[in-house]
């Protein structure tokens, strides 16, 4: 129980790091590459675990494997070292890319209505954006009177067009068609 504990310490606090020195994307890299080669390699992960083998020693050999690893991260082995826990290096990586889904947990829904928007439209697009993600969603609302009514619904790359300006379009090419 304390391992789990203290890896979630670890990555809170590399986490915090990488936000105030805008890293958090490049040491999650590093951490799926550190999950990735412990999962592929039995020998790493008994060899971060050994007891036998010396902190310095496997210090070295991680600044070696993970040579091109962010800042951040060789800070983390060099913490690891110090306190002696590379046995639960990958568990932090674990931790890290918990945390790391949690702050990118918010996708900005933006949303264009001809008119300021209301409770019950408000509703209808956020049933909407419910069909296209998963994500907890912020709502960016432009409005442009040229769409007439309805909404133009963007999350990511993925676009919802249900705007009156939209419909009367379609209209216009059944008919010319």
């Amino acid at each position: 129980m304390n391992m789990s504990r203290a890896a979630i310490r670890y990555a809170k606090a590399i986490i915090d790091n990488a936000v105030s020195n805008g890293q958090i994307d490049s040491v999650n890299n590093d951490m799926n590459d550190i999950i990735a080669a412990i999962n592929e390699s039995h020998e790493l992960e008994v060899f971060l675990a050994s007891p036998v083998v010396s902190s310095e020693i496997k210090l070295k050999a991680l600044l070696e494997v993970f040579s091109n690893s962010n800042n951040e991260t060789k800070a983390l082995f060099q913490l690891l070292s110090t306190n002696k826990r590379f046995g639960i290096l990958q568990e932090i990586a674990l931790q890290y890319k918990n945390l790391y889904n949690e702050v990118n947990g918010l996708e900005i829904a933006k949303v264009t209505t001809a008119v300021a928007l209301t409770p019950e439209l408000e509703s209808k697009i956020l049933a909407k954006a419910a069909t296209m993600t998963t994500k907890k969603l912020t709502i960016e609302n432009t409005i442009d009177p040229s769409i007439i009514g309805g909404f133009i619904l963007r999350i990511g790359d993925m676009q919802f067009n249900a705007s009156v300006a939209n419909r009367l379009q379609e209209l216009k090419r059944e008919f010319s068609n």
